[in-house]
């Protein structure tokens, strides 16, 4: 009787483990449509189809992936909405940290002044977001999950340690990774799956990328401007398409993790040997574009869609830099992101932190055209402008800093007083 009372005890206590272990399985996925309520997003009326508004076609594919990954055991789904309403984007991204998802997915469809501008596009963290990412993962340390072999490496989290801040920055370095991933599977389901075009995956500065603390992307499902483009995210097929791409490749995302981790965190699996913690390089890195004779404002056709673009004018060249670390890593992740954004002669460039030029100083180049009157917004803003005039071009200066990182700060306090567009120039005494 004891025997069998014991057998009934067990079975129901292996029962239990095995519900328990079956839950910590679950992938968390937030799941964001992008705007909603009186934010209507990108928006145009047809003749035929009426207004295709962002805030509806981003809702109905974020309910239809929603409601395939709900029926696969292996997942847990939350949404920042599901109804009409407007989430703010703080609210959106504190959901996601809250929950400690493995996984944001936020869903948005694209505009442009351009009606031909076509294609889909996937946003991971920007290149140059560590330093705030980072903060984010001091202030909300809860959130930050460390693997097995980093809590052996770092041991207990404590925010003002060296040892747990080179932990964050590794974390960070892993987010950016997985995101890339996952942006990546999905814009190959887009073509391959689809037929349709891609026009990459690229880093740019989102609040809802920048203030997760766990991979994190932002889709362009299509432009809502283009006629033929919006009829497709109008229509069942499209959203029905676009959905099966989105829940496939996060379904694909889950599978590559988990070899990855050897099954996830109830595996047992054989220690791994130790590899070195990434240590930050002694320099700056920045990826050189191209080097011509012609200014480019942001947003340029040139630039080809990348962002986070650092103009510097030498010699009456202007060279664009893109994006900047001190990791090999995103060193690397960056100058893939440009050779793929067609750059292909791009190559890295080392800037020593705060260093002072030992001849020449910078300034800024803030206009080029003809000659401003004094009620212009520039002469009327900044005092002590300098003027030259080169082949009846006039050229108008401002400042006088001898570090990199002075003349940037100066060219953010430009931007803040509204004058923008400005170019950063090395001068040569």
């Amino acid at each position: 009787m004891h025997k069998q009372n014991f057998k009934i005890i067990l079975s129901f206590l292996l029962i239990l483990i095995s519900n328990f272990i079956f839950a910590q399985k679950k992938f968390t996925v937030v799941l964001d449509a992008g705007h909603g309520g009186s934010d209507h997003g990108a928006n145009r009326n047809y003749a035929d189809i009426g207004r295709v508004a962002e805030k509806d076609v981003t809702l109905a594919v974020t309910l239809k992936v929603g409601a395939m990954l709900e029926k696969n055991k292996d997942f847990k789904v939350i949404y920042t909405r599901k109804i009409d309403e407007y989430p703010s984007l703080s609210d959106r991204t504190n959901l996601a940290n809250r929950s400690k998802a493995d996984l944001f997915v936020s869903i948005h469809c694209n505009s442009s002044v351009r009606p031909t501008a076509y294609g889909t596009e996937t946003y991971v963290q920007g290149p140059n977001q560590n330093d705030e990412n980072l903060e984010v993962a001091k202030r909300e340390n809860d959130v930050i999950f460390l693997d097995e072999k980093d809590k052996q490496t770092f041991g207990s989290y404590d925010a003002n340690s060296p040892e747990s801040l080179i932990a964050l920055k590794l974390q960070q370095s892993k987010y950016l990774e997985s995101s890339l991933l996952l942006g990546g599977l999905i814009e190959d389901n887009f073509v391959n799956k689809d037929k349709r075009f891609s026009r990459g995956v690229f880093q740019k500065n989102l609040h809802v990328l920048r203030m997760n603390a766990m991979p994190s992307v932002l889709i362009e499902t299509g432009f809502i401007n283009h006629p033929e483009e919006s009829h497709y995210l109008a229509s069942e097929k499209g959203q029905q398409e676009i959905s099966e791409s989105i829940y496939q490749a996060i379904v694909d995302y889950k599978k590559a993790i988990d070899r990855k981790s050897g099954g996830g965190a109830v595996a047992v699996r054989k220690p791994e040997p130790e590899k070195p913690v990434e240590v930050a390089l002694k320099n700056d890195f920045r990826i050189l574009l191209l080097s011509v004779p012609t200014k480019y404002n942001d947003g340029d056709p040139a630039l080809k869609g990348l962002n986070y673009i650092l103009p510097i004018k030498e010699n009456g060249q202007y060279k664009y830099y893109y994006g900047v670390t001190n990791l090999a890593s995103v060193k690397d992740i960056n100058l893939k992101t440009a050779k793929d954004a067609g750059f292909k002669n791009a190559y890295a460039v080392g800037f020593m932190p705060n260093q002072k030029l030992n001849s020449g100083y910078y300034t800024i180049e803030v206009y080029v055209g003809e000659k401003l009157n004094g009620n212009s917004f520039i002469m009327q803003t900044l005092k002590d402008v300098e003027r030259n005039k080169e082949n009846g071009v006039f050229y108008y200066t401002y400042g006088k800093e001898y570090s990199l990182e002075d003349i940037i700060k100066l060219q953010k306090d430009l931007e803040a007083k509204g004058i923008k567009n400005t170019v950063i120039q090395k001068v040569y005494k």
